[in-house]
């Protein structure tokens, strides 16, 4: 019977360090710089009645999408926030995702 100790029974069970001798390289992803959608398009005046484009920074179910993920400066996103909020409250945009 194997040892309850924690260790393989056998010398065909235990690890020999093969795995890490085995070099294996990584394929390296060139990740592009994101963008801010308002700064390169020149848009000083993020609308909160343009339903069209606060939706696509909005996610399924009713959040608003962080900078990290949108690619959006931080002044443009705070505005964007801002617009969103507004865009809530009179309902163009809805708070939560329907059930």
């Amino acid at each position: 019977m194997a040892e309850s100790r924690g260790r393989p029974g056998s010398a065909s069970q235990r690890p020999t360090g093969g795995d890490k001798a085995v070099a294996t390289q990584k394929k390296q992803y060139f990740r592009r710089k994101k963008v801010c959608r308002f700064c390169v398009e020149k848009i000083d005046d993020i609308n909160y009645k343009d339903v069209r484009l606060l939706g696509a920074f909005v996610a399924e179910r009713g959040k608003i999408i962080p900078r990290r993920v949108s690619g959006v400066c931080g002044p443009c996103q705070r505005r964007l926030a801002d617009a969103i909020k507004k865009a809530r409250n009179i309902a163009l945009l809805p708070f939560a995702a329907q059930v």
